[in-house]
């Protein structure tokens, strides 16, 4: 009967810790996913190089040699002249070579600059070495927005992080006080065990390698449940929750399976410590 009640105890305590685990893996995927959207959003601004009207082959292969060479760039596209005309009669249903008798736009370069380019100060900066070459007669972006991007990005990094932390807060407190309920019903036998002369090692060894056993097999059957999530919803879905890479994936997993491991470590610690310090009074006091 005492060991069907155990077994009920443990595969209760590893469920739930399954459940908080999934939680933290939860919190690592949206914070992949923040990230992934927030590069998207800074790469996607564009950087306009119009060039002379004497810009020849020659000099555009140098400034794609350019753009090429650096880590500036994520990428870029060549507008030529006639697209551009064909564009803007597309966008305002007007042809301005119809009554000047020449094409008035020029060819130019459309760039999108990498993630760590893209703040303010760098770009900038970068607008800067484009405008001193002598083919490039202006340089267009949108500095208000890459301001005002820059300072909404932080803040937002800024929430993220709090609010994950305190979920990680979260986590931890319900994990060890799973644990916690779970060594109560064996507080005697620890009380026991310091009574006959066992060392705190060896009073905490068995129930620390058990909960870590425990904290590893919930582990893994988070990193199954958030694995049939992911699934669901971005292959039946067809929403992309966050990017599938090897880095992402160990990441993920690197992070659920050590947080079920160190916090069912120290759990099992601090639990049988509190036993372990008791004397035989108290026991019958909590």
């Amino acid at each position: 009967m005492r060991k069907h009640r155990f077994r009920n105890s443990y595969l209760t305590s590893a469920v739930s810790v399954s459940l908080v685990l999934c939680l933290i893996g939860l919190e690592c995927i949206i914070l992949l996913s923040a990230g992934q959207l927030i590069t998207r959003m800074r790469e996607n601004m564009t950087v306009t190089a119009v060039l002379t009207d004497d810009a020849d082959e020659a000099q555009c292969a140098r400034l794609e040699a350019i753009l090429n060479a650096g880590n500036q760039c994520s990428s870029y596209t060549y507008v030529s002249a006639q697209q551009a005309l064909d564009e803007h009669i597309r966008s305002l249903g007007e042809d301005p070579s119809a009554f000047l008798g020449y094409n008035p736009l020029s060819a130019s370069y459309e760039i999108h600059p990498s993630e760590l380019y893209s703040h303010p100060d760098s770009l900038a900066v970068f607008a800067e070495n484009l405008q001193a070459l002598p083919y490039v007669s202006e340089v267009l972006y949108p500095r208000d927005l890459a301001d005002l991007m820059s300072s909404n990005v932080h803040q937002f990094s800024l929430i993220l992080l709090v609010v994950a932390l305190v979920l990680l807060l979260v986590s931890m407190v319900l994990i060890v006080n799973t644990i916690r309920l779970q060594i109560y019903s064996k507080r005697f036998l620890i009380n026991t065990m310091t009574l006959v002369g066992a060392t705190s090692w060896v009073t905490r060894r068995p129930f620390v390698l058990r909960n870590m056993g425990m904290g590893l097999v919930s582990g893994l059957v988070a990193l199954a449940i958030l694995s049939g999530v992911v699934y669901y919803v971005e292959v039946k879905m067809g929403m992309l929750l966050f990017p599938l890479t090897w880095k992402n994936i160990a990441f993920v997993s690197v992070v659920v399976l050590s947080s079920g491991l160190l916090i069912t470590l120290f759990a099992a610690l601090i639990a049988t410590g509190r036993y372990i310090r008791m004397d035989n009074n108290s026991l019958y006091e909590i």
